[in-house]
């Protein structure tokens, strides 16, 4: 027996509520405390640095610079984004990228005062534009397709994603 529109719809919210709240302890699981269970161990290799010069410090690997990191940085967030927009609907543009700003200025500013890691406006200006990269991937695929569609669908790949992350990162510890 096939449920309700009104109950797939609360269903959906529910789902995607989850989502994000799962996706931001992850983000600040990944950026402040590095993927590690052993929490107290970060506060002990303090490392306090602070670049305030956008793109000024990208990561020399093997002699060469690395945009690795900060393309990265733009990629996580996208799903920010994403979330964001299937989260809150009623809520205009400028306020979600206002959050994602936000958000990502308080973590680095975290991670300077406890010293968990490098401070960097690089990290602060990816995060964001990944954020909006989001934002305006949800809006341009709303012209086009139902937004009931589109959360459907960010929910199944986020979820996907998250298993996949979960079982990529705790796999050591479901099979011997």
């Amino acid at each position: 027996m096939k449920k309700p529109i009104a109950d797939q719809g609360v269903i959906t919210r529910i789902l995607s509520s989850a989502l994000l709240a799962f996706y931001i302890a992850l983000l600040v699981w990944l950026v402040l405390f590095k993927l590690k269970f052993n929490i107290p161990a970060l506060f002990q290799d303090e490392q306090r640095s602070l670049n305030l010069i956008p793109f000024a410090a990208p990561a020399i690997v093997n002699g060469r610079i690395s945009y690795g990191e900060m393309i990265m940085n733009c990629v996580i967030f996208i799903p920010f984004g994403l979330l964001m927009s299937a989260n809150f609907k009623r809520i205009s543009f400028l306020p979600k990228l206002a959050f994602i700003f936000a958000f990502s200025f308080i973590v680095e500013l975290l991670q300077y005062i406890f010293a968990i890691g490098a401070t960097d406006i690089t990290d602060l200006v990816t995060n964001t534009l990944g954020g909006f990269i989001g934002l305006q991937l949800y809006d341009l695929s709303n012209k086009y397709v139902s937004d009931k569609k589109i959360d459907r669908a960010i929910i199944a790949i986020g979820v996907l994603m998250l298993a996949t992350f979960i079982f990529m990162h705790f796999g050591h510890f479901i099979m011997p």
